[in-house]
């Protein structure tokens, strides 16, 4: 059986298809969309950017990033977890928000500094 996918490594966008039984890759242009392919089908991961409530005159929300990509099927407990953060001024860019989230070596950190 075969699984198609449009491969999000690069720009060119290439519509591969991978055979989930023998996990050969077709139609990819570079090494880069076979091995994504590869890890879609056994291990789909993503990054995640979202917001966290921040006590601050200046704005109620602060942008937030995971530091690598998580498992797919954690992103929601992970959004989950998110909205119970409330963190307070002054924040510096790059600071952990969360640290090791669902013992996946992944940290959550700030992607802007905000001074009160």
């Amino acid at each position: 059986m075969k699984k198609d996918m449009i491969c999000i490594v690069c720009p060119v966008g290439c519509h591969i298809s991978i055979d989930t039984d023998t996990h050969d890759v077709f139609n990819n242009k570079c090494k880069r969309g076979e091995r994504y392919a590869q890890k879609e089908l056994l291990n789909p991961t993503r990054m995640v950017t979202s917001t966290v409530k921040i006590a601050s005159i200046h704005q109620r929300r602060i942008p937030v990033k995971t530091t690598d990509a998580i498992p797919k099927d954690k992103i929601f407990d992970l959004m989950d977890l998110l909205n119970t953060i409330d963190l307070k001024t002054p924040t510096t860019i790059g600071e952990k928000v969360l640290e090791n989230v669902f013992d996946s070596g992944v940290d959550v950190v700030t992607t802007m500094t905000l001074k009160e």
